[in-house]
């Protein structure tokens, strides 16, 4: 190079390259052309640390750096300041061309995340892991950050940022009539959804046409902290907790709903509250639990009998679940499992990718194993109620849009792309709000790791 120095940027290709400030010459530009290093026109502010973009010598784009925001773009003459970035930074990650690209990474915002469209920045979701002094390549749709450091000692964690990925929203819905929380339900989409039990109205039953809630026939046994399985016509809902000394404390009791009334069936084989289900009232799978203490005890019910089968690998309370009684997903849980993943193909469960989020009285839903959300949940977060949803594809989990009001202790029905939240609990008090995910296939990224 004609100016040696360090902390430069640089883009393009092994024969047409551009080597971007730097310390010292922080305004030094030069242009590489497959054999040699050619000095041209010098950026307008001078930097050092800054993130860079670019398929050529040609055509490139310098952004952030030495505490700055600026952006500039090089047309192969010289370089114009464009919009600046929306947060300020330098040792920031890059990657895609002048006019897409994409920013990520850095000192002091190690998380933060920007796409450029030639005019401007948007800010897009975070870094799962922040850091500076990370690498990058690809584009502005298809990324990888890579390496860098969060605090002392280096970094090998690597991120995939993809675009063009459904990710749905989330819009106010109608109300419960009555407000509570650790409750149940069974639904299949975000217009046909049943409610059940819960503490303190551990009976009551609710159904949602997709704009309102109407109360019908109540359970049998009223209870809180049990699960659900099927629609809002064809529903089951089992095991619970019923505080003493009305009766034991967890619960074997399985009812059914034909769309009027609840009849009790054959119970468990294992009492138990705050499990996961999924499934039909003819086909579902119950999993996990508390007895007390945790379980990792699966049970398969035939429309008939529960039968024991394989065990979780992970012993766990207050998770989640989606899919069949053949093909199903169950994610988060309490303690040293709030963040697994087990998948079963109808014989046994095997460890999948790991929620981004650790997360334990949350809510999930979806009509498969390979296509699921999480939303809400109570885990090391201050105050304790989560907002966020992450859609699993069946490979791994992505953080999408957030709930609007964050909650513990809440129920889900409904698939990845037509989801609903209700109930739960915000500090101390139940609350009846009601939340639709609709996910239309509108375009935004994510990343995972």
């Amino acid at each position: 190079m004609q100016v040696g120095r360090e902390l430069l940027a640089g883009c393009g290709t092994n024969t047409a390259a551009l080597a971007i400030g730097g310390s010292p010459g922080p305004n030094s530009t030069e242009l590489w052309n497959g054999t040699n290093w050619t000095e041209v026109n010098n950026l307008n502010t001078g930097r050092f640390q800054s993130g860079a973009a670019g398929a050529s010598n040609t055509a490139a784009l310098a952004f952030g750096g030495s505490g700055y925001a600026l952006t500039e773009t090089w047309n192969g003459t010289n370089w114009t300041e464009v919009a600046d970035l929306n947060t300020a930074r330098s040792r920031l990650g890059g990657a895609g061309t002048s006019t897409n690209a994409l920013a990520f990474g850095g000192q002091p915002s190690l998380s933060s995340t920007e796409t450029w469209n030639g005019t401007s920045w948007t800010e897009t979701v975070n870094m799962l892991t922040g850091r500076h002094g990370l690498g990058g390549a690809g584009t502005n749709t298809a990324a990888l950050g890579f390496g860098g450091a969060a605090g002392a000692g280096g970094l090998a964690a690597t991120e995939a940022f993809n675009a063009n990925v459904p990710v749905g929203a989330w819009s106010t819905g109608g109300d419960l009539n009555t407000a509570r929380k650790r409750l149940a339900g069974a639904g299949i989409t975000n217009t046909a959804t049943l409610v059940f039990g819960g503490e303190t109205n551990k009976n009551e039953t609710e159904n949602y046409n997709g704009s309102s809630w109407t109360e019908v026939n109540n359970l049998n046994t009223g209870r809180r902290s049990l699960a659900g399985a099927g629609t809002n016509t064809a529903a089951l809902a089992f095991g619970g907790f019923v505080p003493a000394p009305a009766s034991p404390t967890s619960q074997i009791v399985t009812e059914t709903w034909n769309g009027t009334n609840w009849t009790e069936v054959n119970g468990l084989n294992t009492a138990r509250l705050a499990l996961g289900g999924t499934g039909t009232n003819t086909a579902a799978l119950a999993f996990g639990g508390e007895g007390p203490p945790d379980i990792a005890i699966t049970e398969k019910w035939n429309g008939t009998n529960w039968t024991e089968v394989n065990d979780l690998n992970n012993a766990r309370c207050e998770l989640s679940g989606a899919g069949t009684n053949t093909a199903a997903l169950a994610f988060g849980g309490t303690n040293a499992q709030s963040s697994k993943a087990e998948s079963w193909n109808g014989t046994n469960w095997t460890n999948v990718a790991s929620l981004n989020n650790t997360r334990d009285l949350f809510a999930g839903c979806g009509t498969t194993n390979t296509a699921a959300l999480a939303f809400g949940g109570n885990a090391d977060v201050t105050p304790p109620a989560r907002a966020s949803t992450e859609l699993w594809n069946g490979t791994s989990w992505s953080e999408v849009n957030d709930l609007n009001t964050g909650r513990f202790q809440l129920g889900g029905a409904g698939s990845s792309v037509s989801a609903l939240a209700f109930g739960g609990r915000i500090s101390t008090d139940a609350v009846a709000s009601t939340e639709e995910f609709t996910n239309p296939g509108t375009i935004t990224k994510t990343l995972t790791s």
